[in-house]
């Protein structure tokens, strides 16, 4: 997620340069890059998606289901502050829906929503 971009003049071989301070959407690290304006960027696809919480096995992963009725099982419970809310609220037997995030390869849950039915 870019956070921060600013542009320099053009120097003494004719191209300005553009500056990049971005945030990684899942770990939250700071990554800084400097190309020439008139290049491309790569830029990735974020899809985000809600499923409801059926159950958290010992192991750490999520058993979520899809909205066509399918399980999925392969989205492990993040080890953050969010990963111990979505536990405590889970067995206490509040009724949720997680949102995942997937880009690059990579996917987390990233937010929790009540269940509105």
């Amino acid at each position: 997620k870019i956070v921060e971009m600013s542009t320099s003049k053009t120097g003494k071989h004719g191209h300005a340069k553009v500056h990049l301070v971005g945030i990684d959407i899942f770990s939250g690290k700071k990554y800084e890059d400097i190309c020439p304006s008139t290049h491309n960027m790569d830029v990735p696809i974020v899809k985000r998606a809600d499923y409801q919480l059926v159950d958290i096995s010992a192991d750490g992963f999520l058993s979520l289901m899809v909205d066509s009725g399918d399980l999925r099982e392969d989205i492990k419970l993040p080890e953050t502050e969010l990963g111990s809310e979505i536990t405590n609220r889970f067995e206490q037997g509040e009724d949720m829906l997680l949102t995942v995030m997937n880009a690059m390869g990579e996917e987390t849950v990233v937010a929790i929503k009540q269940n509105t039915k």
